[in-house]
């Protein structure tokens, strides 16, 4: 079990609410945890409209198997970071996509993860948390479960998630510290008109 809370006064009536005010899970994965019956009041699968009496302790099993087959393994080296139970957390190399297309099908850094996860025979989506763009290096964080993506993306909703970069550039600054408010420069594209 994952998530695990036992009632001590009134506050609540029901599991759904118990869910949605104390874990922040959203309607969607609710659903989903009720339909499959990962959701325990006392040791045995609860269905949300049960009352609830102090005591009672509800838990939220978030440890079940989810088809990954959508994303093709590929062996690669992974700059693992940061591992636990919930995340995982790659450095990614400029000049690799995070997550398939048609262009890069296999060669993903997606790809290389759902590798991992079948070594460690981890059967989970693959579910990004943060995204860069191919040519930038930098650390991805890859959530084990879809309440863990849940919970970090409201992080970062709500501006609680912090992002720090680190910039090389040549030349003598002016000033030892500063922001930068200005556009991030894109190579222009090339845009040709087909002729007949």
């Amino acid at each position: 079990m994952d998530l695990k809370y036992t009632i001590i006064n009134n506050d609540y009536s029901n599991i759904k609410q118990v869910l949605r005010e104390k874990f922040n899970i959203s309607s969607r994965l609710f659903l989903r945890l009720r339909n499959e019956g990962h959701i325990f009041l006392n040791g045995n699968i609860a269905s949300y409209k049960e009352d609830l009496y102090l005591n009672d302790t509800i838990e939220v099993d978030l440890n079940f198997v989810e088809d990954n087959s959508n994303i093709v393994a590929t062996k690669m080296d992974l700059d693992i970071l940061y591992e636990d139970k919930y995340m995982l957390i790659v450095n990614k190399p400029a000049g690799i996509a995070v997550h398939p297309s048609i262009l890069h099908y296999d060669t993903s850094l997606s790809n290389g993860v759902k590798y991992y996860f079948d070594s460690i025979d981890l059967h989970r989506k693959i579910r990004i948390v943060n995204r860069l763009d191919r040519d930038t290096s930098g650390i991805v964080i890859f959530a084990k479960n879809e309440y863990v993506q849940e919970c970090l993306t409201y992080q970062m909703k709500i501006k609680i998630f912090k992002k720090e970069y680190v910039g090389i550039l040549e030349g003598i600054l002016d000033k030892k510290c500063g922001t930068i408010n200005a556009p991030i420069a894109r190579k222009e594209r090339k845009h040709y008109r087909k002729m007949y």
